[in-house]
């Protein structure tokens, strides 16, 4: 046992100059957890003050529980689409890898096959979510890269610090190790910020409750309770009578005692709007959170211009992840892959700058009836097939374009 731990021990702390490209010697995992099952318990407000002390607390501050809540956190219908929103506005933007000012579609293919890509963006946006995102390089026996992100629980940004095992008190200082910043890179917008989950977590805790509070409503009183009064000393009577209870659901009609009484109970007066006026100011508060406004949910007091301005917010937001993306990326994941054989070097990442498609053609169809355009830039840039000109080609004004003079839309 003493050797598997002594070696164990290497293994954390050994340094292994990277190639060029990946051998069967390099290893695997650099930061490797040990898996536990963890319990599935209610969370409340109490245990998220608990866990967020741990956080940060001067001596020995771990994530472990804090995580834990996250993930709930996370099970969340709105958190998962807004979080899902700001990743995939980000994956889905076109982006260049450049050599100087020249692309360099080569590398860009072989970056794209990888698949390296949407894993960066999602780690780089969730750190925001989480505080924290510790990756690592692996290699597949086919040679190829991929990118692991070492379980958040694990890991405490606030000392930068490795627990293999969340219970107990062996680290490892990842920061000090030669291998960080090559094999292992992190994303972390601020040790001492807990992350916008953190903020979240009340309203989506809160929010769970008022929900069970108002599927217990619906359950006692959704449907009015059903009395039957009867002679419960007669053994004969109360068997029928349970018997009439049972089938009321399904039976036509039924015949009682002249004795016997049956009616509805009174439903509660209430109708569940505290619970729905509750939720919904939850939700208005995450959507703040997460996108900046209150985003295509709002049926009753929406309209064009309003969603308009809540895009238009969001948009500034996703802008902000981009520029993150695009420091990270160059900063730490390039050098990174670069001495690692993944991509050449001497590359740089950036998005294509983002244009108003419909004010652009707007522009070029009125401009078409004087000036020339490139059919190549075109099909680019608004997805036409182009064939060929027209016989008759239409100035923007509705007129006979030959007429024009020197018009010449396809060049």
């Amino acid at each position: 046992m003493a050797s598997i731990i002594e070696n164990l021990k290497n293994r954390l702390t050994r340094s292994e100059k990277p190639k060029e490209g990946p051998s069967k010697s390099q290893r695997q995992a650099a930061l490797v957890a040990i898996r536990r099952q963890e319990a599935i318990v209610r969370q409340d407000i109490a245990k998220w003050r608990e866990a967020r002390y741990e956080a940060t607390r001067v001596s020995e501050p771990k994530q472990h529980r804090l995580q834990l809540l996250y993930k709930d956190v996370m099970d969340d219908a709105k958190m998962t689409s807004q979080v899902g929103m700001r990743i995939n506005k980000s994956q889905s933007a076109d982006w260049y890898l450049k050599k100087g000012k020249e692309i360099d579609e080569e590398a860009m293919e072989k970056f794209k096959d990888t698949g390296l890509y949407d894993k960066l963006v999602r780690y780089i946006v969730e750190a925001q979510f989480y505080n924290n995102s510790l990756t690592q390089f692996t290699f597949g026996k086919d040679g190829k890269p991929d990118l692991e992100l070492v379980p958040r629980p694990n890991v405490s940004p606030l000392t930068g610090r490795f627990y293999p095992d969340v219970f107990g008190s062996e680290s490892v200082l990842y920061r000090e190790r030669p291998d960080f910043g090559k094999w292992i890179l992190e994303f972390c917008p601020d040790p001492d910020d807990l992350g916008l989950l953190n903020k979240a977590t009340p309203y989506v805790l809160m929010k769970k409750f008022a929900l069970s509070c108002w599927s217990e409503l619906c359950e006692i009183y959704g449907i009015p309770p059903r009395v039957l009064k009867t002679d419960t000393q007669d053994p004969k009577m109360l068997e029928q009578a349970e018997t009439m209870m049972k089938e009321i659901g399904s039976a036509a009609y039924f015949i009682i005692d002249t004795e016997e009484e049956f009616e509805f109970a009174q439903a509660s007066s209430t109708n569940g709007d505290v619970y729905n006026n509750f939720i919904a100011t939850c939700d208005e508060q995450i959507s703040l959170l997460n996108l900046g406004a209150m985003l295509g949910q709002d049926t009753i007091n929406g309209n064009r211009s309003k969603e308009e301005a809540s895009t238009d917010l969001m948009e500034i937001i996703v802008e902000a992840d981009k520029r993150k993306i695009e420091y990270h990326i160059n900063r730490d994941a390039i050098p990174a892959m670069e001495s690692l054989g993944i991509i050449p070097a001497g590359l740089r990442f950036e998005y294509a700058k983002a244009t108003d498609t419909e004010k652009l053609w707007k522009m070029v169809f009125q401009a078409s009836a004087y000036y020339d355009f490139d059919v190549e830039w075109l099909k680019k840039t608004f997805g036409m097939e182009i064939t060929g000109p027209r016989m008759n080609p239409v100035d923007s004004s509705g007129k006979d374009a030959l007429k024009a003079g020197n018009f010449n839309f396809f060049g």
